[in-house]
């Protein structure tokens, strides 16, 4: 049996292998509608026959713990090759330290990515939303843009609509830009997936300057300094960044960050609740 089939027919091996390394999957609300999906990483805890125990995603220091009867596309990846498939949040328990775990229903099947580079199979896609990346040369100068960041938001809370100047920010004292895959959501950061094409100066700089769009629930975009923490090549070439937002400089941007990404689950959820009962 050629190997990609066994490791298809065998994905609770694969999953079990994943919770015995403490490793994650990825989970993005089943939505597939006109917005960018949001991956979110979650650390797999244990895989019984009927259920699946995930500890919840946490973006920023919220957990994020799906509402019983939610449904979702998990995505997993063992070596080169990368699997999606449904499951529906059944419930919740509570973990140690005051963590959440989540109840998921054991898949029926996964299906094998036919490309390495996409996130889709016969019966889901997911639509990764696009970041720009900017090497950030002066830290003190993203402050101000953070500070306008944070009270455009408030007025788009407030029910105010964003004009053009704060869904297109001015910039800090930057370098060159580039663009990058939203891949993941983190714990304190984000997983970009950037081109081959463009990843020649990336290990140049340490400190960037960071901004993406999470439409339709969020208007204003996301903006802040983030820290390379590390990197790697993936096997379709891409260069993988995992970045951790860095808010030494203005810690009050962490709240707005924090309740940007909020917002913006909240809004997929919501969107996918109404796209079900349509």
């Amino acid at each position: 049996m050629p190997a990609t089939r066994s490791r298809t027919a065998g994905w609770r091996r694969c999953l079990q292998q994943i919770c015995a390394r403490r490793g994650s999957i990825e989970l993005a609300l089943e939505c597939n509608g006109d917005s960018s999906d949001l991956l979110l990483r979650a650390r797999v805890i244990d895989v019984q026959p009927d259920v699946l125990l995930i500890e919840a995603p946490v973006a920023l220091g919220n957990t994020v713990a799906y509402a019983q009867g939610t449904k979702l596309v998990g995505v997993m990846a063992v070596g080169q090759n990368r699997w999606m498939f449904h499951t529906t949040c059944t419930g919740h328990r509570s973990g140690p330290n005051g963590t959440t775990t989540l109840v998921l229903s054991s898949p029926a099947q996964v299906q094998r990515c036919q490309r390495r580079i996409d996130y889709r199979i016969e019966t889901a896609r997911i639509d990764l939303p696009e970041v720009s990346l900017w090497p950030l040369l002066d830290p003190s100068t993203a402050v101000p843009i953070e500070r306008l960041t944070a009270a455009a938001f408030l007025r788009e809370l407030d029910g105010r609509t964003p004009d053009d100047f704060e869904q297109n920010p001015p910039l800090p004292a930057v370098g060159p830009c580039c663009t990058a895959r939203l891949l993941n959501l983190g714990g304190g950061g984000v997983g970009l997936g950037v081109p081959d094409d463009q990843a020649g100066f990336i290990g140049r700089h340490t400190m960037w300057w960071v901004r993406f769009q999470l439409p339709p629930a969020l208007k204003t975009p996301v903006v802040s300094a983030a820290r390379l923490a590390h990197s790697h090549i993936k096997s379709d070439r891409t260069l993988y960044l995992g970045m951790s937002f860095d808010f030494s400089a203005n810690a009050l941007h962490r709240r707005t960050v924090s309740q940007q990404l909020l917002r913006a689950v909240h809004g997929l959820r919501h969107e996918g609740e109404q796209r079900r009962s349509a």
